[in-house]
């Protein structure tokens, strides 16, 4: 299997991420997205490091990102779940205190 099918699936990956943010009004759904997106870079960071790179410079970068989405994830989900206990909905549209 060649670079150009790493690529394939990292853009494919990366697309359903980007439609997942804009299509999707539901803040989970926009969290999963981000996911998405940063699984796509380590696709693409692995996969140059692999065909084009002799040291270990993408594989470094892909765990950063891991330890990095880690870190977002956990605090996304604890901010969903204050927003969710003070206004008892997950759209963001509806989240405005400066709205009245």
């Amino acid at each position: 299997m060649g670079l150009g099918a790493y690529i394939a699936v990292s853009a494919a990956l990366f697309a359903l991420g980007v439609v997942a943010i804009v299509v999707r009004r539901n803040i989970l759904y926009v969290l999963f997205g981000i996911e998405m997106i940063l699984n796509a870079a380590n696709i693409n960071f692995v996969a140059f490091n692999r065909f084009n790179g002799d040291g270990l410079d993408g594989r470094m970068f892909a765990i950063f990102v891991i330890i990095l989405a880690a870190a977002e994830a956990a605090v996304a989900l604890a901010i969903v779940l204050n927003v969710y206990h003070l206004f008892n909905t997950t759209k963001p549209a509806e989240v405005d205190l400066l709205r009245e």
